[in-house]
């Protein structure tokens, strides 16, 4: 985390180099064995391509609406309605909040991007506070039903436990990210100000 946020590495470099660290230490305390090792290697590749089918679903189904154009007729139906920004910017939200729920976190960004962005930017918001927003936003829809990635993730490492247990327990954390998305908009100057020039 420390190199991180200085800038040593970069967030795919920073789970690289803590993997590594995690089998060095292991090798020196002499807790892991051949056979552990081929056998997380074999869970690792199973979770992956889990990860990735879903994802690919996911980017289909994106192609799907983008040839549909339902989400450039709700961008077009959002910038009509005679509403304060603030109230405009809840719709966006909770827009992202179902595109979340629905498909991938990053297929859904790729096609709303380039809609919402310049509607949030006439209403007068930072990019990067409307980048923070968004990023909250959408993952929390990826712990919610119908497909919530992250516990179909955790369902396919624990077999023992229904899907449902797991989405039951994820329903948990969802309190957690309104009260951050609340304090986001609270307070713009922190978030975007303070903690932005935190990170190198």
């Amino acid at each position: 985390m420390v190199a991180l946020f200085t800038g040593m590495v970069t967030a795919t470099e920073a789970a690289a180099a803590s993997s590594a660290v995690g089998l060095i230490i292991c090798i020196v305390r002499k807790k892991l064995t051949w056979k552990g090792f081929v056998s997380s290697c074999v869970d690792t590749l199973r979770i992956s391509c889990l990860v990735f089918m879903i994802v690919a679903g996911a980017t289909i189904f994106g192609r799907f609406l983008a040839v549909t154009r339902l989400p450039f007729e709700a961008a077009s139906w959002i910038s009509t309605l005679a509403l304060p920004n603030w109230m405009l910017l809840w719709i966006i939200l909770f827009c992202y909040m179902i595109g979340g729920c629905v498909m991938d976190a990053l297929a859904f960004l790729l096609i709303s991007l380039p809609i919402f962005y310049p509607i949030v930017q006439k209403m007068g918001y930072d990019p990067i506070w409307y980048g923070q927003i968004i990023t909250i936003t959408t993952t929390m829809g990826a712990l919610m039903p119908p497909i919530g990635i992250c516990c179909y993730v955790v369902a396919g490492m624990a077999k023992d436990i229904p899907i449902g247990t797991v989405f039951r327990g994820a329903i948990y954390y969802i309190p957690t990210y309104i009260i951050a998305n609340i304090l986001l908009m609270l307070s713009p100057y922190w978030t975007v100000l303070v903690l932005s020039d935190l990170v190198r």
